[in-house]
């Protein structure tokens, strides 16, 4: 189960992100919860390198792209196996 988080300001960007990583986590059937961080601050503490950024289980993956269902399916999937060898 992974807990992803799309940091945005809520511009067009952002919501397709958020669309795309709700489809990724709907297909995993995973349990996995996706979040809309669009507080500024909350963003910072992240530290993106650019928005719209995508976070799983607190590490940001992805910044400044928008990663397909497919793609964001595959860095959940890595996330946990990388969790799974700690």
């Amino acid at each position: 189960m992974a807990k992803v988080q799309v940091l945005g300001t809520g511009c067009t960007k952002c919501a397709y992100l958020l669309k795309n990583a709700q489809d990724a986590a709907s297909q995993r059937q995973a349990g996995d919860t996706v979040e809309k961080v669009d507080d500024i601050m909350q963003v910072l503490e992240f530290n993106p390198s650019a928005l719209p950024a995508l976070a799983i289980d607190g590490k940001v993956v992805s910044a400044g792209t928008l990663p397909s269902p497919a793609e964001i399916k595959q860095l959940m999937e890595q996330s946990q196996e990388t969790e799974n060898r700690s």
